[in-house]
């Protein structure tokens, strides 16, 4: 019973790895935001963040790191890109992204873990895809029309303006994350994994 409990707990390794990468996405806002014809969401570089903590951290992990961001984000302090923060942001266009960084880091990671113990940079392509850009559109467009007051076509038209950077962002995630797991194969989620059902982190 008190193994049992010891591998229930929350590594401090993985505390530690879920706070690096709030700080990273938090990081990745400095450089401020823009906004492109009009769109009510603005262009950032944390999605790429996002990405990067789904690819390496894996599921729940990467979606904690999120959580952890947005709280500090709802508490007051400006982390987010252009430094917006404080409860408002749950009320604006960006809320429903916002929200979708969530689940499209859980996702992400989710499909990196089911890529095994090597997984290549296709498959964590596809998985930057489906989670950082599909998944969190999914969320982000719906909410956006909703507070815009624009119609879901032509708020999911706008959003394909951001397409092309986020493409951008996904190869990048991706290569970073090869390269990363390459050279530190604990920063692959189902090896990480592997050793805590091993009980070998510490």
């Amino acid at each position: 019973m008190m193994d049992e409990g010891k591998r229930r707990r929350f590594p401090t390794g993985d505390l530690a790895r879920v706070a690096v990468f709030a700080a990273l996405i938090a990081v990745l806002g400095l450089p401020g935001s823009f906004n492109v014809l009009g769109n009510a969401v603005p262009i950032t570089l944390q999605t790429l963040g996002v990405m990067l903590a789904g690819a390496i951290l894996g599921t729940w992990r990467a979606a904690l790191a999120v959580v952890v961001l947005l709280v500090l984000v709802i508490a007051g302090l400006p982390l987010l890109s252009g430094g917006r923060g404080g409860l408002g942001v749950l009320a604006g266009p960006s809320a429903g992204f916002l929200l979708g960084w969530i689940a499209g880091a859980a996702v992400t990671g989710w499909l990196v873990e089911r890529a095994g113990r090597s997984p290549s940079f296709v498959q964590l392509l596809v998985a930057c895809v489906v989670g950082g850009i599909g998944v969190v559109y999914l969320f982000g467009i719906p909410v956006q029309a909703a507070v815009t007051g624009v119609s879901l076509g032509n708020t999911a038209w706008l959003t394909m303006i951001f397409l092309p950077g986020d493409a951008v962002k996904a190869v990048l995630a991706s290569l970073v994350a090869r390269g990363t797991q390459r050279a530190y194969p604990d920063a692959v989620p189902a090896v990480h994994r592997e050793r805590l059902r091993a009980g070998g982190e510490h």
